[in-house]
């Protein structure tokens, strides 16, 4: 079943955000990155949602953003006044959020929902880009604060078959 499914995954992506918030402030030294950035969006559609792994977010375990409007979190610091009042409204999505804690838990990970913690530049600098309209639901997710490599094999698999899972259940919903 998972090969049926192969072909309408979303893609997965690693996506640089450069440092801090330059792109976002016209820095010409970042300029191939938002080029890069706005290439790639018309070969992803528009996802119906969005889940950001930050590496500028660790917690204890595997922490979700679960609120509906996150704030943004200026989580830099020497940038000018322009770097502070950067808006990115894009929703949270709670039911997003609650599926993959549960997925999580089933696969033996410890999580925890966070509806309080807004979304960090790793998520808001690369997609004010991309989605500049703020258009896509967006969750983000921590790393485990020992950044054990095992510990992140094992959520990564468990992401990915939460995905597979998450797919699996849209299209059923489909036909």
């Amino acid at each position: 079943m998972k090969t049926d499914l192969i072909g309408e995954l979303s893609p997965v992506l690693f996506i640089p955000h450069g440092a801090g918030p330059l792109p976002l402030l016209g820095d010409k030294g970042h300029q191939e990155l938002i080029d890069f950035l706005k290439e790639i969006v018309p070969s992803l559609g528009t996802p119906s949602a969005i889940l950001v792994i930050s590496a500028h977010w660790e917690a204890d375990k595997a922490t979700i953003t679960s609120g509906s409007h996150p704030s943004l979190l200026y989580d830099y610091y020497g940038f000018p006044v322009e770097a502070y009042e950067i808006e990115y409204p894009a929703l949270g999505d709670p039911v997003l959020a609650e599926k993959i804690f549960h997925l999580l838990q089933q696969s033996g990970i410890e999580a925890r929902l966070d509806d309080q913690r807004g979304f960090d530049h790793g998520l808001y600098v690369p997609l004010k880009i991309m989605f500049p309209d703020a258009t896509v639901p967006c969750v983000q997710l921590s790393l485990i604060n020992d950044l054990e490599p095992e510990a992140h094999i094992k959520l990564g698999k468990a992401l990915f078959d939460s995905y597979i899972q998450l797919i699996s259940a849209i299209a059923e919903n489909r036909t």
